[in-house]
Formats: C-alpha cells, sequence, structure tokens
C-alpha cells in the first residue's frame, strides 16, 4: 500500500511531481466526472520553502483533498499536514479547477507564492492528531485545518458536509454496506500510465467524483473498491484527505477519508472511518458531532 499524498516520501518531492503533471484531471480516468456541485469538497494548498535558500522564492502547489465539516473546519489527512518544513503555510480552496488558478496566478504574481497561494485560496491553522502516526490498526491519520470562517463566505458558498454518528457504518453490517451507494471525490491524479521513462500519474488539480463500492470494514479502516469492470472509479495521488460520501437513509455522509491503496491507483481505496471513538473524540473540540 502507498500513501495518496505522494508519489514519494516527501511532501516536496510530492508538490514537484505534481507541478509537472499532465493537463488537467482527477480521480481515476474511468468512471469519472467532474464534481462542480461538491461544493464543500475542497484542495489543500501549500507554501514552503523547498531548498532551505532564504534567497529563492518558495514553492507553491495543492498538496491534498479534503472536505468543510462547518463554516470553518477543512477536514483531511494527518499525513498530509506532516513531515513539512519548518515554514509551511496552508491554505485551502474550494474552486473547481485549483490547478488552472495557480497556473494562472503564476503568470500574474512571478515569484511569489504568497500572492499565488492568495489568488486561489484562504489561510488556515493546521491540526493534526497528536498521536499521528499510530499502529496499523488506528494510525491516526487525520487532521483538520482552522479557516477565517468571514474569508471563506466571502469566496464560496458550500453546505458542510455531514458527518456519520457514532458507528453508523459498523451498525450497517456487510449486507448493508453492500447495498450502500459510494462516491469518492477529491483532486488528485490519475491511475499509472505507462511510458518511455516508466509509470507516471497525469492529471490532478479539478474537483472530480467516481462512484466506489464496499468492500471490507474493521475497526479504523473502510476498504472501498475501485475496480473499473464493476463500474467504479478511485482516489489517486493527491486525493489524500478526500471524502468518501455514503449515502445512508437517503442522506449523503463523508462516511471517510481516503489514506491509500495500491500503487498504480487500480484496486482498492482504504479508508479512515469518521464514526468510530477515536475519530470523532479528535474532532469533537473542531466541529459539532452527530
Amino acid at each position: 500500500m502507498t500513501s495518496v499524498r505522494a508519489l514519494t516520501v516527501t511532501a516536496a518531492a510530492c508538490a514537484a511531481v505534481l507541478a509537472t503533471a499532465l493537463p488537467s484531471s482527477a480521480i481515476n480516468s474511468y468512471n469519472a466526472t467532474p464534481a462542480p456541485e461538491r461544493t464543500e469538497v475542497g484542495a489543500l494548498v501549500a507554501t514552503w520553502d523547498d531548498d532551505g535558500d532564504p534567497a529563492t522564492p518558495d514553492r507553491v502547489d495543492w498538496v491534498c483533498s479534503g472536505t468543510m465539516v462547518d463554516a470553518d473546519t477543512f477536514l483531511t489527512a494527518a499525513h498530509c499536514t506532516s513531515d513539512w518544513p519548518d515554514n509551511v503555510r496552508f491554505h485551502v480552496s474550494l474552486d473547481q479547477d485549483v490547478q488552472s488558478g495557480l497556473d494562472a496566478a503564476a503568470k500574474k504574481h512571478p515569484g511569489d507564492p504568497a500572492a499565488q497561494a492568495a489568488a486561489v485560496a484562504v489561510p488556515g491553522t493546521a491540526h493534526t492528531h497528536p498521536a499521528y502516526p499510530g499502529p496499523a490498526s488506528d494510525t491516526h491519520d487525520i487532521a483538520v485545518i482552522q479557516l477565517p470562517a468571514a474569508q471563506v463566505k466571502a469566496r464560496w458558498s458550500f453546505t458542510p458536509a455531514a458527518l456519520p454518528t457514532a458507528n453508523q457504518l459498523g451498525k450497517l453490517g456487510p449486507q448493508g454496506l453492500n447495498d450502500t451507494s459510494w462516491v469518492v471525490a477529491g483532486y488528485g491524479t490519475q491511475e499509472a500510465v505507462n511510458g518511455p521513462g516508466g509509470q507516471t500519474h497525469p492529471g490532478g488539480g479539478v474537483r472530480m467524483k467516481a462512484p466506489v463500492t464496499f468492500n471490507a470494514l474493521n475497526d479504523s479502516w473502510a476498504r472501498l473498491s475501485m475496480t473499473a469492470p464493476q463500474g467504479n472509479g478511485g482516489a489517486c495521488y493527491g486525493d489524500s484527505g478526500g471524502p468518501n460520501f455514503a449515502v445512508i437513509d437517503g442522506r449523503s455522509v463523508l462516511a471517510a477519508t481516503t489514506i491509500t491503496g495500491d500503487t498504480p491507483c487500480y484496486a482498492t481505496n482504504v479508508t479512515y472511518r469518521l464514526d468510530t471513538p477515536g475519530a470523532r473524540a479528535f474532532l469533537a473540540p473542531f466541529v459539532k458531532l452527530p
């Protein structure tokens, strides 16, 4: 399994790959569609010094996905907010096409990453689960970005995602989960493409969605199938922290967040459950829980 924040182990390398990606798309290329209506789903944008030289400009790029769960709280993954240089600054954008916005801002504000980030996003403060990284049974891979609500409201209109009730997935049981409609959303890249230089993951930076189906559930994780023959799409690099919605009792619920999966992004999306005691305990100080 591999983290779907990055193609490599470092955030800086991740952003470098994303910055040189092919024209934007997101989620897997099969069975996926744009998601302009998912206005609560956003991209995590970072600015940071990637070479330690204060004489050179900082970098700016979108690095992960996430979801607004109230007026000022953006839910994402802990591995998206960890292992950065000390001077990293996080921002959140709810634009449909973040990559095009950053491209335009780079032309308008050359050498000014702060202005480029401000063109597409609002600044925020990251709060990473203090126990991350935990054991495989529960890595505590969850984080939030607290945002200035007035700035968010001035730029975007959205309805926050509905979080699940305590053990809502567990109470459904295997048959109920199999019968549930699931959708993954995010800004990530496409599945692996073979080329002269080896495998690449094209695209990224545009909000997309795709159907997925239930595979397995344990104490902290929901595994979702994203195999094309079953009509599924799926998550890939850059979709980390993004939402996996389940329609439960006729209501779309943010059931879990994308964390990891198979390296080529073809088979399984491993997602962090939000209905567990650990996830709810982390979220309780930031958002009203159902």
